[in-house]
C-alpha cells in the first residue's frame, strides 16, 4: 500500500515516522522549506518507545506523479484549503482520504471536493511538538490510531489498510464505530481546550482553584449538550472518563491548543470551539461559557494577526 502523508509536523511526523520505520511504503508531501530541512537533517523522532532518525521519501505538491491507495491528511485546520491543493494529483479514483484533524467540519470541505466514496475516518491520539531542531518529540505515552468507513462497513480497502497499520510501532485498529470515535475525540478537544485556555492553566490548576471544578463541569455540560442535539451522544463509557479526567486537580494535563496559545502559535479556535458554539446555536442551547472561551480565543487570534 502506497501512503502519502500530508504534513511532517508533530502528527505526520510521528505516525508516518513510524511506518516508514516500520518498512511501509510511506511519502510525505511537505512544502520546499520543509523538505530542504528533512534532506538535511532527516525525520528525528524523540519518544519515550525509542528514538530514531529516517531519510524520508518526501514530495512536493508540483511533483506528485500518480494517485496513492491512502491519503493520511495530518495539516491543522487553518492550513485544509491549501492542503486540498497540494494533495489533489495524489487523489485517484480508489484513493481513500484519512484525516485526522480535529474537529468535523473538515468531513465536509473533503466531500465537496473529492467525493463521499473517498472519504474515509480517522481518529489519532498522540502528544508531540516540534522542537526548535525540528525534531518530532513524543511528549508521553500516549499513541493511538483507528480508522474506519463512515458509515461502519467492513470493506476490503479498510481491512488492507489495517494489515498495513499493524505492527508498525504504534497501536492501530480497525473501528466499528468510526464516526462515533472522531465526534469524542472532538469533545475532548473543545471541553479541555475551552477549560485550559480561558483559564490559562493546566486541568489540575483549574480545578484546584476556587469554583474550578464547577467551571469545568459546565463546560463538559454544555459540549454534551450540543453533541447530544446534533445526533452524536458521548458513549457512556467515554464520557465518564471525560469528566473524570477533566475534573481531576491532580492532572496536569493540557490541550494542544493551550500549548500553542502559549508560545504564540495560531490555534484552531474556530474548529474546535467556534463550530461546536456555531452548532449549540443551531439548536438553541445556551452555551455562555463556550462563548466566553471563543471569544477569548478569537482576541488572542486577532492579536497574533498583528505581529
Amino acid at each position: 500500500m502506497r501512503i502519502l502523508v500530508v504534513g511532517a509536523g508533530s502528527t505526520g511526523g510521528y505516525f508516518g515516522g513510524r511506518l516508514a520505520q516500520a518498512g511501509r511504503d510511506v511519502t510525505f508531501l511537505v512544502r520546499p522549506a520543509r523538505a530542504t530541512a528533512l534532506r538535511d537533517k532527516g525525520l528525528r523522532i524523540v519518544s519515550p518507545y525509542g528514538d530514531v532518525t529516517l531519510a524520508p521519501q518526501l514530495v512536493t505538491a508540483d511533483a506528485i506523479e500518480a494517485p496513492f491507495d491512502a491519503v493520511l491528511l495530518t495539516v491543522k485546520a487553518f492550513s485544509l484549503a491549501a492542503a486540498l491543493d497540494d494533495m489533489a494529483p495524489a487523489v485517484g479514483r480508489d484513493t481513500m482520504i484519512l484525516p485526522v484533524l480535529n474537529g468535523m467540519r473538515h468531513v465536509d470541505r473533503l466531500t465537496e471536493r473529492f467525493g463521499a466514496p473517498a472519504v474515509a475516518g480517522c481518529v489519532c491520539k498522540v502528544a508531540a511538538a516540534v522542537d526548535a531542531e525540528g525534531r518530532i518529540v513524543q511528549l508521553t505515552r500516549l499513541q493511538d490510531l483507528a480508522y474506519g468507513e463512515m458509515d461502519g462497513r467492513r470493506t476490503a480497502r479498510m481491512e488492507r489498510l489495517d494489515a498495513a497499520m499493524q505492527g508498525a510501532g504504534f497501536p492501530a485498529r480497525l473501528s466499528a464505530d468510526i464516526q462515533a470515535d472522531m465526534w469524542e475525540k472532538w469533545d475532548q478537544l473543545a471541553a479541555i481546550g475551552a477549560i485550559t485556555c480561558l483559564m490559562r492553566g493546566n486541568v489540575g490548576e483549574v480545578n484546584a482553584a476556587p469554583g474550578g471544578t464547577a467551571f469545568a463541569t459546565g463546560i463538559i455540560d454544555e459540549v454534551v449538550a450540543v453533541v447530544t442535539a446534533e445526533g452524536h451522544p458521548p458513549r457512556p463509557a467515554f464520557l465518564a472518563e471525560m469528566r473524570k479526567s477533566l475534573t481531576d486537580p491532580a492532572s496536569t494535563g493540557t490541550s494542544s491548543m493551550y500549548r500553542d496559545l502559549l508560545q504564540g502559535r495560531p490555534i484552531e479556535a474556530e474548529q474546535i470551539v467556534g463550530d461546536m458554539l456555531a452548532r449549540g446555536a443551531r439548536h438553541d442551547i445556551a452555551t455562555p461559557l463556550l462563548a466566553a472561551a471563543f471569544a477569548h480565543l478569537s482576541i488572542y487570534q486577532k492579536q497574533i494577526a498583528k505581529r
